[in-house]
């Protein structure tokens, strides 16, 4: 890698990509990091003021020793930084008996010895009495559970990464790349740049960069809601958990009423399909009111006046898990990229990840369940793999 001006270029500084830029750098690499936007930017999916980190993870147990990393590298974040990034709240997972939500929460606290509590709908109402459920639901609570403040996250990385010798450009969008002998070229509106190893971490926009391989992805736009509680000691931070609850409407997730934030609400599961240039910001009245109604409908109380909305963009695969990969053609192209809507808590692990790849070809994290090769499998894209 050393005969070209850049050890690994890095296309997107968001989450993903700006964690590998602080873990390549600090290895003593030579980075370039790309994005298309200015810093800080709303236009993908590591905007806002909180996100959840927990461990008892209902998407698959498989996740788990992941996220546990990613506890440790935010917490060294923490301590590098300077900044407080992790706040432990506690999450309680609602739903009745068999939910995936409730169901798969409690496989993969029980599989990896996670501390958790059953609750039956009586004492979880004992317990946060702001939470109106009908009898027939349980929960699990998870102690160790908790939010993340993700542009304070993603800026602490980038500082990081440049006080390493990252050297980070903004608007800049990557248009092409190609392979030049061993390394990479890699083409944006202003110039050219030649790298040993190129990392694609661009979320929404990923399928564009990597066209060849026709990874099947969908775009979700998706709408949270930041509401003013009619009461200031309803749901407070610091004695109510965050809460995701599973209906037959669909998946949910309250944030605890934090100073200034007010109760952060959205649906989960489902998005209106868009392409991430023409993703509607525009938020309707009638969006709103649903969801007020549907958080009244188990935290009375706490759909007061609107703060403000946030949209985002999820990048969604068929079997809702990660794609993390190489290139089947060039070992030097890494990526990763449709995070399928709860990627935020990994991206620390991710980075490390993507910069285990780059500069080794493989990585100690069990991530084979992760590989693209699962949508290629009886596929005429079969013939990309090497």
């Amino acid at each position: 890698m050393r005969g070209s001006p850049y050890d690994v270029a890095i296309a997107g500084l968001g989450a993903m990509g700006s964690a590998a830029a602080w873990h390549l750098s600090r290895r003593g690499y030579r980075v370039l990091g790309l994005d298309a936007y200015r810093r800080g930017h709303d236009r993908g999916s590591s905007h806002g003021r909180t996100r959840i980190i927990r461990q008892a993870y209902y998407e698959s147990p498989d996740y788990v020793p992941l996220v546990r990393r990613s506890y440790e590298l935010w917490r060294t974040l923490e301590e590098e930084s300077g900044r407080a990034l992790l706040t432990v709240t506690g999450g309680i997972y609602l739903g009745r008996a068999g939910t995936e939500l409730v169901a798969g929460a409690l496989a993969s606290a029980r599989e990896h010895g996670i501390p958790h509590e059953e609750l039956d709908a009586a004492e979880i109402r004992r317990r946060f009495p702001a939470l109106r459920l009908p009898d027939d639901f349980a929960g699990l609570y998870e102690p160790g559970a908790g939010l993340l403040d993700p542009e304070a996250c993603v800026a602490a990385l980038l500082d990081l990464a440049a006080a390493h010798g990252a050297e980070l450009r903004h608007e800049e969008p990557v248009r092409s790349w190609w392979v030049d002998g061993d390394g990479v070229v890699v083409e944006t509106e202003r110039e050219r740049y030649r790298a040993g190893r190129l990392v694609l971490a661009i979320g929404a926009w990923i399928g564009q960069l990597l066209a060849d391989l026709q990874l099947p992805l969908e775009i979700w736009r998706i709408l949270h809601v930041h509401f003013e509680p009619e009461r200031d000691d309803l749901f407070p931070a610091g004695r109510y958990p965050f809460a995701l609850w599973e209906i037959p409407e669909g998946i949910y997730s309250a944030f605890p009423a934090l100073p200034g934030q007010g109760v952060k609400f959205g649906r989960h599961d489902t998005g209106e399909i868009c392409t991430p240039e023409a993703a509607r910001r525009e938020v309707w009245p009638d969006e709103v009111e649903s969801l007020r109604a549907m958080l009244n409908r188990f935290l009375p109380g706490a759909g007061g006046q609107v703060l403000w909305t946030l949209t985002c963009l999820y990048t969604m695969t068929p079997d809702h898990h990660f794609i993390i990969d190489r290139h089947p053609q060039y070992p030097q192209v890494v990526y990763a990229s449709a995070c399928s809507g709860h990627g935020f808590k990994f991206a620390t692990v991710v980075g490390e990840i993507l910069a285990d790849l780059a500069t080794e070809g493989t990585t100690p994290h069990r991530i084979d369940f992760l590989s693209a090769a699962r949508f290629w499998r009886n596929d005429a894209r079969e013939g990309l793999r090497p």
